[in-house]
């Protein structure tokens, strides 16, 4: 018997999930209902199916699950919104796949976790990095002991101005939805650091500021910024027929007011057993890739991955993954050793798309009940996604009061919210 999967929140993103549960998974998944405030949005990802699945308002949720026996909840709404769903499917009798970040704060945080605990069913949190084969490697590296014991780790992580830009031109640009970059984007690399590492975040300082978007951006004058909606994906998903339902802007002015997030941001996160964390987000970068460098007793690890060497003219006002161009990249993982010359590390199976093949890898892990087991403990549950939205509610509290931020006192709040 398939297991019932029902998506809510249609936009984009879901169209990973739409494909992967009708056509790579069909065989042990069925997708069985839709849900969105906005119904265009819905007939557009129905509309792509062989037979179209039952479409629900996301004032019906409830009733959706009921209705069509729904096993999974797949949540991939904006992510002020994400508790909701997450703890009303698990209240229902069904378990949860939600996109990252889990939620945006300490007390939404608190209610799911006391929902996971109370139902007994389970939240996973799809944090498709730990599927990329280079993040594989470093964390089997790091766990045999090649470096010896970490004692600090440097994250340079680059956004290039064409896929930074997007995170200013939608929700995503009110902190009250996103979280702010922090949240949004570097949970991501929170969460990463927190499985390499195997180590709670214990402490976080930060500093952050709006810098090249926003009404006083340094990036006016710059290039054109606006996005390309001729793309015929993006302007079924959120063209006029999409505008006239809901009022949503896919392409809104990055220098325009209602900007609150930052775009340049800077962290330390200290861990239990004290290695310490140095991390950077830039989203206004002439080139898109990361940096990662561990320090360790008995050497160091290097890993360098470049995704575009550079944003090309006719790419700017493009949407990264919507028919971008294809500029050059180049990935290195190497290992210094003490007394020895370095040694480079080949690693299989590395895509230049899906995130570094981590997209068809996490649903392949995540689908399909005869998945082999998980010796790296890839899966992220509740609480996986509760330590990485730590490290970055500390950081936003950091920024905003100037002081470092203990986790333990965010814990507290999470623990009797």
């Amino acid at each position: 018997m398939r297991t019932r999967y029902a998506i809510v929140g249609t936009g984009s993103r879901a169209a990973m999930f739409v494909r992967a549960l009708t056509a790579e998974h069909r065989d042990t998944c069925e997708l069985v209902a839709l849900a969105d405030p906005n119904p265009v949005r819905i007939a557009v990802h129905n509309a792509r199916l062989p037979a179209p699945v039952p479409a629900y308002p996301a004032a019906e949720f409830t009733t959706m699950i009921e209705r069509e026996r729904v096993d999974v909840v797949v949540v991939c709404t904006v992510d002020r919104y994400h508790d909701e769903y997450i703890v009303a499917a698990l209240e229902a009798g069904c378990d949860v796949l939600t996109e990252k970040p889990m939620t945006i704060d300490a007390r939404r945080c608190a209610w799911i976790l006391d929902a996971v605990r109370r139902t007994g069913r389970r939240v996973r949190v799809t944090f498709n990095y730990r599927y990329n084969p280079l993040h594989e490697a470093v964390k089997r590296i790091l766990a045999s002991g090649e470096i010896g014991e970490v004692g600090s780790v440097h994250f340079e992580w680059l956004l290039d101005v064409r896929h930074g830009a997007d995170y200013f031109r939608r929700w995503h640009r009110d902190k009250a939805d996103s979280g702010g970059l922090l949240v949004h984007k570097a949970g991501h690399h929170f969460d990463l650091v927190n499985w390499w590492l195997a180590a709670e975040p214990e402490q976080v300082f930060a500093e952050g500021r709006l810098f090249f978007y926003g009404t006083d951006g340094t990036g006016h004058g710059a290039g054109k910024f606006s996005v390309d909606m001729d793309d015929p994906e993006l302007d079924a998903l959120y063209g006029e027929a999409a505008v006239k339902v809901d009022g949503y802007h896919r392409d809104q002015d990055v220098f325009a007011p209602g900007v609150t997030i930052e775009d340049d941001l800077a962290v330390m996160v200290r861990y239990t057993g004290g290695a310490t964390m140095t991390y950077h987000l830039t989203a206004y970068a002439p080139w898109e890739g990361y940096r990662v460098m561990f320090n360790g007793s008995r050497g160091r690890l290097e890993l360098e991955v470049v995704e575009s060497d550079h944003v090309a003219p006719a790419g700017a006002a493009a949407v990264k993954g919507f028919g971008t161009p294809v500029e050059k990249g180049m990935v290195s993982l190497r290992v210094h050793p003490y007394w020895a010359p370095p040694r480079d590390v080949e690693v299989t199976g590395y895509e230049r798309r899906g995130h570094g093949g981590a997209d068809r890898r996490m649903l392949a892990a995540l689908l399909d009940p005869g998945a082999p087991p998980d010796p790296l403990g890839r899966s992220a549950d509740a609480e996986d996604g509760a330590r990485a939205l730590l490290v970055g509610l500390a950081a936003n509290e950091s920024i905003a009061t100037g002081r470092p931020v203990r986790t333990a006192e965010l814990k507290s709040g999470i623990a009797h919210a």
